[in-house]
C-alpha cells in the first residue's frame, strides 16, 4: 500500500496531497534560496581578497573562521529543530545569514577585517543550521510524497547558485561595491524565505508515522528519547558510512563555490566578471545532473550512479587542476561538477530511509557533510598558498576515493520512500 493509499481517518486524502504540494514547492524555494545568497557570496569573494589585499593563506582563514560558527552550530540543529520547527528555524536562521554576509560585508567597504571575520561567523551559524533545517523538511516531505525527490530540491539549490553567480558576475562586471550588491539581493532572498516557510508540514507530537501524516521527522521520536535516539545516531556504522560519502560529495561542491572563480582568475589570467562566469558553469553542470540524476537513480540504483559521479568528479578535477589552456580546464569543471553532483542529496535520502529515526540520522549526517562544506576549503586556501589553487584543488581526490570505498552503505532500507518497486541496489 502506498502512502497516498493509506491516509489516517483524522486527515482528508485531498487536504493531506495539498499540504504536501505545498510544502514540496516551499522546499523548493528554500534551497533555491538558500543557494542564491551563498553564490552572491562566492561570487564576490575575488573582490573580497583584492579590496583588502589578503594573500591566498588570509582569504583562507578568514573563510574559516567564517566557517567555526557553522561547525559550532550543526551537532545542535536537531535539537532546535525539535524545539521550533523547521519552518521557523528556517526563518531565524535565514536572517541571521542575511545579517551576517551585510556585516562581512561592510567590513569590507570600511576595511575591517575583524568586523568581516565577525560577520562570516553569524553567516556561517545562519547557514549551517538553516541547510541541516530544510534537509531535514526535504526528507519529511520525501517520505509523504512516497519516492526519491531529494536530488531536485538540491537542484533548486544549483539553480539559486546559478542566479546567484550571475547576479554576482554582473555586479562585479558594474564594479558594485559588495555592500551595495548584497544588500539589494539578500533582502529581497530573505522576504522570499519568510513567505515560504509559512507553507513547511506542520509539526506533530506522534510516536511513530502513519501513512499520510503531516508529522516532521523532528517531531516523531518520543521525548523521553529523542536525546538517546539523537547520540545512537553517532554510533551506527552506516550512517557514519554514509556522512563520509556525504562529506567527499560536500567538499568536492563546496570547494568549487569557494576556490573555482580565484583559481581561473589568477591560474589563467582572467578578469573577476569571467571567474565568476565559469563558477556558473560549475553550478550549471550540476544543476543538470541534479536534475537528471532521479531518473538515473531509477534505471540503475543508487550504489551505482554514485561510483558514476565519484569517477566523474576524479577526472573533473584532474583536467581543471593539470590543464594548460582554459577551453581544456573548463571541460574539467564541466565533469566536477557532474560528478559533485548527486552525493549530497542521495546521502540525504539514504539517511532518511527510516522515517523513524530520519531526523536523527539527517543531523548526523549533515553534520559530516557540512562541516566538510564549510571548513574544508578554507583550508585548502592554506594549501593553495603554498602550491596554487588550481594544485591545491587535487586535493580533493583523497576523500573522493574514501567515500568510493564506502558507497555500498548508500543502498536502501526497507523503509526507503517509493516503497519496494523503486528500490534498487547495485
Amino acid at each position: 500500500m502506498s502512502i497516498h493509499e493509506a491516509q489516517t481517518d483524522a486527515t482528508p486524502p485531498h487536504a493531506a496531497d495539498r499540504s504536501v504540494r505545498s510544502a514540496k514547492i516551499a522546499v523548493f524555494a528554500v534551497f533555491g534560496l538558500n543557494g542564491f545568497n551563498f553564490a552572491n557570496w562566492a561570487a564576490r569573494i575575488p573582490a573580497l581578497r583584492d579590496d583588502l589585499s589578503l594573500t591566498a593563506a588570509q582569504v583562507g582563514l578568514l573563510l574559516l573562521v567564517g566557517s567555526l560558527g557553522s561547525i559550532l552550530a550543526l551537532p545542535l540543529v536537531g535539537l532546535v529543530v525539535q524545539r521550533l520547527g523547521a519552518g521557523r528555524t528556517v526563518a531565524v536562521f535565514g536572517v541571521a545569514n542575511t545579517v551576517g554576509l551585510l556585516v562581512a560585508a561592510a567590513g569590507i567597504v570600511t576595511g575591517h577585517l575583524f568586523v568581516v571575520g565577525f560577520g562570516l561567523m553569524v553567516f556561517g551559524v545562519g547557514t549551517g543550521t538553516w541547510d541541516a533545517a530544510m534537509n531535514i523538511e526535504g526528507a519529511a516531505v520525501e517520505q509523504r510524497l512516497g519516492k526519491a525527490i531529494m536530488p531536485r530540491f538540491h537542484a533548486a539549490f544549483s539553480f539559486g547558485t546559478m542566479a546567484g553567480a550571475g547576479v554576482g558576475a554582473a555586479a562585479a562586471h558594474a564594479h558594485l561595491s559588495v555592500f551595495s550588491h548584497l544588500a539589494v539581493a539578500l533582502t529581497l532572498s530573505l522576504a522570499g524565505v519568510l513567505w515560504a516557510v509559512r507553507a513547511f508540514l506542520p509539526a506533530g507530537n506522534k510516536t511513530g508515522i502513519s501513512a499520510g501524516t503531516t508529522t516532521s521527522p523532528a517531531a516523531i521520536v518520543p521525548d523521553v528519547s529523542r536525546a538517546r535516539h539523537a547520540f545512537g545516531a553517532w554510533l551506527e556504522p552506516r550512517t557514519l558510512m554514509i556522512g563520509l560519502v556525504v562529506l567527499a560529495a560536500a567538499l568536492t561542491e563546496g570547494s568549487a563555490n569557494d576556490w573555482v572563480g580565484l583559481a581561473v582568475v589568477d591560474g589563467f589570467d582572467q578578469t573577476h566578471a569571467v571567474g565568476a562566469l565559469v563558477f556558473g558553469l560549475f553550478v550549471t553542470a550540476m544543476t543538470t545532473m541534479r536534475l537528471l540524476g532521479t531518473r538515473l537513480l531509477d534505471r540503475c540504483g543508487r550504489v551505482a550512479v554514485l561510483r558514476l559521479c565519484a569517477v566523474l568528479s576524479i577526472v573533473g578535477l584532474l583536467l581543471f587542476g593539470l590543464a594548460p589552456t582554459l577551453p581544456l580546464a573548463l571541460v574539467g569543471v564541466v565533469l566536477w561538477g557532474v560528478g559533485a553532483a548527486l552525493g549530497f542529496p542521495v546521502g540525504m535520502s539514504a539517511a532518511s530511509d527510516d522515517p523513524v529515526r530520519a531526523a536523527a540520522r539527517v543531523s548526523v549526517v549533515s553534520t559530516i557533510g557540512y562541516t566538510a562544506f564549510l571548513a574544508g576549503p578554507p583550508l585548502l586556501g592554506l594549501l593553495a598558498a603554498q602550491i596554487g589553487y588550481r594544485h591545491a584543488l587535487l586535493a580533493i581526490i583523497a576523500p573522493v576515493v574514501v567515500g568510493l570505498l564506502v558507497l555500498h552503505a548508500a543502498a536502501p532500507l526497507p523503509t526507503a520512500a517509493g516503497g519496494p518497486e523503486n528500490r534498487h541496489t547495485a
